[in-house]
């Protein structure tokens, strides 16, 4: 018999850049198989006295190959996924409150990164988080997730969708399927391409870090 138990764990995350100056603060939430601390040296062009990035680990780690070597973190599997979705939003929730109740921000970005993407969608409609900026990159939104009509958080952010021309995850057919549901479901999402594969390309972040933050 299928049982469960809730026992406290100790949930790491990374930050960069100065929590009293800046104005705008970032969560962003990495892919599978990556770690936060590294992930986080993708954001480190932002001015540290007006970003405030926040890097959560996914609460999965496992070794990369084999039993030894290099670690990844994965935010969840197919097994027991209900609990590791309550479990990522109730995470998050509770780290971003460390932070708001210290300050409010001018903006809020929330990024989701390949299979980051979905927990960051899912936190973005369930948490406490309230993004002025959403943004999904090489990834896709979770078809599971219900949407309240005409009250859904992504009516109130601005929603953006990113991938690279030489992304190996998509190609044209996953792109226009993803294009597709988003407008099915009445999300609106403004698409961009850049030039590269499947992954955070610094100038494309750069641009749109100008439109989010205007000067």
């Amino acid at each position: 018999m299928e049982q469960r138990i809730k026992l406290p764990k100790t949930f790491r995350y990374f930050t960069n850049g100065n929590i009293e100056t800046a104005e705008t603060i970032w969560f962003i939430l990495h892919g599978y198989g990556q770690m936060p601390e590294y992930f986080i040296r993708k954001f480190q062009g932002l001015n540290p006295e007006k970003h405030f990035v926040v890097a959560p680990e996914g609460m999965h780690r496992f070794y990369l190959n084999g039993t030894s070597g290099r670690v990844g973190c994965s935010w969840m599997t197919k097994e027991a996924r209900l609990d590791d979705i309550s479990d990522n939003i109730d995470f998050l929730n509770t780290l971003y409150s460390n932070f708001s109740n210290q300050k409010i921000f001018k903006n809020k970005v929330l990024l989701g990164f390949s299979q980051g993407g979905a927990t960051a969608a899912r936190w973005h409609e369930q948490g406490n988080f309230n993004a002025s900026h959403f943004i999904l990159w090489g990834s896709v939104f979770p078809p599971d997730l219900s949407l309240p009509d005409n009250k859904s958080k992504f009516s109130e952010s601005q929603n953006y969708f990113i991938v690279g021309d030489k992304d190996e995850y998509y190609n044209d057919e996953h792109i226009s399927k993803m294009k597709k549901y988003l407008l099915e479901n009445n999300l609106q999402f403004e698409t961009i391409f850049y030039t590269g594969n499947h992954s955070i390309q610094i100038d494309c972040l750069e641009k749109l870090t100008i439109r989010i933050v205007k000067p």
